[in-house]
């Protein structure tokens, strides 16, 4: 059985509720289809104790506040999930759960997805299955008794076996889970690459107003060499800047990024303490920038010289562990906090380039009717955000109503 429609959108995250939002508003006849549940991967793909990374006040569609949450508050996983589910009730979007699209292609003009169901026939399509498809785990360590997990697969503490645990990578994810872990008791060692470091408040201001101020959200592309760096920023604990000093006071082990693994043990680069001062480069760089800001507007907000002392480098920076023995260190588990690819092979369309990214135009590909959303660095920097995706949403939709009645006339 095939059915038709105007305009299909493929996956019911963020940028899918987004675009339904401003398709409707545009008065563009469009179905969601949905693999599991509306916003599934924050509900399932993340662990227990996360928060938003940005508070409530800015982590948000524009219409529509979270409900009952201080909007200086960082909401929790399931929060955020509820929060699209209840914005997709209020517009009354036509969202189909539990569909997986198998295979788009083209047809005619159009694209045909298969699903279980049966297949659908649509003028255009856009996808919107985001930036976190597939986990991305090194093939490193092949001990059978290790317990070797990605990010996206931890929950909590608990929820391992007991012993010491090793995380690999220090952005958002890594970062966090290694907190929690030193904090419920864990020998925790942390492995860390490049990375950005911002503060998370700054004279009485978070991160995320600063980065609008300084026109950051609105990059149109990283800069050369940074394309691969992460960025350590937490909401947890009533939010805090992710001081790798403060994490080494508490316990946990920071060593160089991975490398190999032989002979049981696990080797690391000698990059620690450089990894670690150009963080410190890119913190005070936000500084200098919001200083610069503030006076050049002449804003009334309180200093803060504070902000720009450290803590003593721990010995673990100075004196850095180059490879460690896994069991001898007695360590059980180890969490990949090591990103994700994008996966979009069941589109059986010749427009993707060789790091499997589309080509397109702020989201509009190279293949009329066919449109892409929520990726990271869509049409600037801001793009795979909650308010990103809504940006992004209204000017697909536009060019999907302007497509339309061009073709109508």
């Amino acid at each position: 059985m095939t059915e038709e429609i105007e305009t299909l959108v493929i996956g019911g995250g963020q940028a899918g509720i987004a675009t339904s939002a401003h398709l409707a508003k545009q008065g563009c006849p469009h179905l969601v289809l949905e693999r599991a549940r509306i916003a599934e991967r924050w509900r399932t793909e993340r662990w227990d104790s996360l928060v938003a990374n940005g508070p409530a006040w800015h982590d948000r569609f524009p219409e529509a506040t979270f409900a009952g949450i201080d909007p200086e508050a960082f909401p929790g996983k399931d929060q955020v999930a509820d929060y699209f589910e209840s914005f997709a009730r209020q517009i009354n979007a036509p969202v189909r759960c539990g569909v997986n699209v198998t295979r788009l292609e083209r047809q005619g003009d159009g694209f045909r997805a298969d699903t279980p169901a049966g297949s659908i026939t649509a003028r255009n399509v856009v996808v919107a299955t985001g930036p976190f498809q597939r986990p991305v785990i090194p093939a490193v360590v092949t001990e059978p008794d290790l317990t070797q997990i990605h990010s996206n697969a931890y929950k909590n503490p608990a929820a391992l076996p007991e012993g010491a645990v090793l995380v690999v990578g220090a952005g958002s994810s890594g970062a966090q889970i290694a907190e929690e872990l030193v904090r419920a008791g864990r020998r925790v060692y942390l492995s860390i690459g490049p990375h950005d470091r911002p503060p998370r408040r700054y004279r009485g201001q978070d991160f995320v107003w600063w980065l609008g101020k300084l026109g950051k959200w609105d990059a149109k592309a990283p800069t050369p060499g940074t394309e691969h760096v992460t960025i350590a920023v937490s909401g947890a604990y009533g939010g805090h800047t992710m001081d790798f000093r403060r994490l080494a006071a508490l316990g946990v082990t920071l060593l160089g990024r991975a490398g190999d693994y032989r002979d049981g043990r696990m080797h690391f680069a000698p990059d620690l303490a450089a990894n670690i001062e150009n963080g410190d480069r890119n913190y005070l760089s936000v500084l200098d920038e919001a200083d610069a800001y503030a006076r050049a507007q002449g804003l009334d907000l309180p200093e803060e010289p504070q902000a720009r002392h450290f803590l003593p480098l721990p010995a673990c920076v100075t004196d850095p562990v180059l490879a460690l023995d896994l069991q001898s260190e007695s360590i059980s588990s180890i969490i990949w906090a090591t990103g994700f690819q994008l996966d979009f092979s069941w589109i059986d369309i010749d427009i993707f380039r060789e790091d499997g990214r589309p080509h397109h135009k702020d989201g509009v590909s190279t293949v009329p009717g066919l449109y892409f959303i929520g990726l990271p660095w869509l049409s600037c920097r801001g793009s795979a955000f909650i308010w990103g995706a809504w940006r992004d949403a209204e000017r697909l939709a536009a060019h999907i109503a302007q497509r339309a009645l061009a073709q109508a006339t």
